[in-house]
């Protein structure tokens, strides 16, 4: 989070209150910059019905009630790529989601989520439930659902291990010419990666893998390659890349494939994302 951040709670004791002039009055910033901020995601209103993201400028507030701003700079700025959509499937839809792009929003706001975005900007327009997710600097293929059912259905698959990710990735060093399986705990958990050598580049002494995991703990595969000496090319956290480095390659770690029976109509699904845009050793 950046430095120039802040949270302002403010609670409403004048019935029919305006938020932008509230905001604007309690913080100083302008009634466009508040405006902003709530398109974007960073107020939020705690009423009867419970806290939820505040984005209707012309809301008029109750007394009893609470608003909040969480005001990041940082945040507030971030700019993504576009999302790709991949298939429309009306109850639930993939996409590529680009590097840089979150998985899910925070307090501070939204608008740098795959969901927000898709909700701004799939046609026809329609709510788009997260089921799963992908490490911020990590690309490829993300599944959405349109619905509450729909959602729950699929949410039910993930947790019973019924829907199969398989991802492309490249490292650093000579990964070895078979199938190796890594079963490291993460925060005393399971973990079980299983990783397949699909070339080698010589020149740079990098491998590019596929991989298949049985669980989808945080940072799963980055951690597991790292510890076994295979950094994945990109990793500023768990590889040798440094923030300062003048040379700094995108993160190569790529969501390629996902399957699973539909619980819509039955149906195999396989959706595998175009060779353009999956990850390439360079010779």
């Amino acid at each position: 989070m950046s430095s120039e951040s802040n949270e302002y709670h403010i609670e409403i004791v004048n019935d029919a209150s305006n938020p932008v002039e509230m905001l604007a009055s309690e913080t100083g910033f302008s009634k466009q910059k508040i405006k902003q901020a709530m398109q974007k995601g960073a107020v939020w209103l705690t009423d009867s019905k419970g806290t939820h993201r505040l984005r209707r400028h012309s809301k008029k507030l109750n007394s009893g009630t609470t608003l909040h701003f969480y005001f990041d700079a940082a945040v507030l700025n971030y700019v993504v790529d576009d999302a790709v959509l991949i298939v429309d499937e009306k109850d639930y839809s993939v996409w590529y989601k680009p590097r840089g792009m979150l998985s899910q929003g925070s307090k501070w706001g939204d608008h740098g989520a795959i969901n927000r975005w898709v909700e701004k900007n799939m046609e026809p327009q329609r709510p788009a439930f997260i089921l799963h997710r992908l490490d911020r600097f990590a690309s490829g293929l993300i599944l959405l659902a349109h619905k509450k059912k729909t959602a729950a259905l699929l949410a039910e698959l993930f947790q019973n291990k019924k829907i199969t990710k398989q991802y492309k990735v490249i490292v650093y060093g000579l990964f070895p010419d078979k199938t190796v399986t890594y079963a490291n705990e993460i925060d005393n958990k399971p973990a079980v990666s299983h990783m397949t050598l699909l070339k080698y580049d010589e020149v740079n002494n990098q491998s590019l893998l596929l991989v298949d995991i049985e669980t989808g703990r945080k940072h799963q595969i980055r951690l597991h390659l790292s510890k076994a000496g295979f950094p994945v090319v990109g990793d500023r956290l768990y590889g040798i890349e440094k923030d300062d480095s003048e040379d700094i390659t995108d993160l190569q770690l790529t969501a390629v494939k996902l399957s699973f029976t539909s619980p819509i109509d039955g149906k195999e699904k396989v959706y595998i994302l175009s060779d353009e845009l999956q990850p390439k050793l360079k010779s």
